[in-house]
């Protein structure tokens, strides 16, 4: 199986990391990089606009006795899957709303596993950097070292 490439989004929907794993992607320019980021960004949020309504879930008792509605359970998404007969685009949105955009071959097993795994290299190696600035680019070799080590294991 193939993973060929890694978008990281900022909140503000910044293209602040890509990274090509395998060549099966189109050659693309910088620009068009940032223009893709900013694009999916402005169609998660829409997505995210259009997703129904669910019924109000309810967690246990609260405090006054009555049941009280969770702020979590059932909150829309937006865009999560993308996929083609050539690629699936998996999208990961952290609660700070940085966006993790994994491409891989359609029949790739455990893309959503994956991506956390990513996730959690991110926050070890990039987060936890005291030399990092929120929303920047992001250019740490232990992160990228970290993401062949993971990526070129399951390729």
């Amino acid at each position: 199986m193939v993973v060929f490439c890694l978008f990281i989004i900022s909140k503000s929907g910044g293209l602040i990391y890509n990274r090509e794993f395998h060549a099966g992607m189109s050659k693309l320019t910088s620009n068009d990089y940032l223009m893709l980021a900013g694009s999916f960004h402005g169609m998660h949020a829409i997505t995210k606009q259009l997703c129904p309504v669910p019924p109000t879930p309810v967690t246990p008792l609260s405090v006054a006795g009555a049941p009280a509605p969770s702020p979590f359970i059932g909150r829309p998404s937006g865009l999560e899957v993308l996929e083609s007969s050539h690629f699936r685009m998996q999208c990961f949105q952290t609660l700070t709303g940085i966006k993790f955009l994994l491409f891989t071959e359609p029949q790739q097993p455990n893309v959503d596993v994956m991506i956390r795994r990513i996730y959690e290299l991110y926050a070890d190696y990039v987060m936890k950097n005291p030399f990092y600035t929120v929303e920047m680019p992001i250019r740490c070799e232990k992160f990228d070292r970290g993401l062949d080590g993971f990526v070129k294991v399951r390729s």
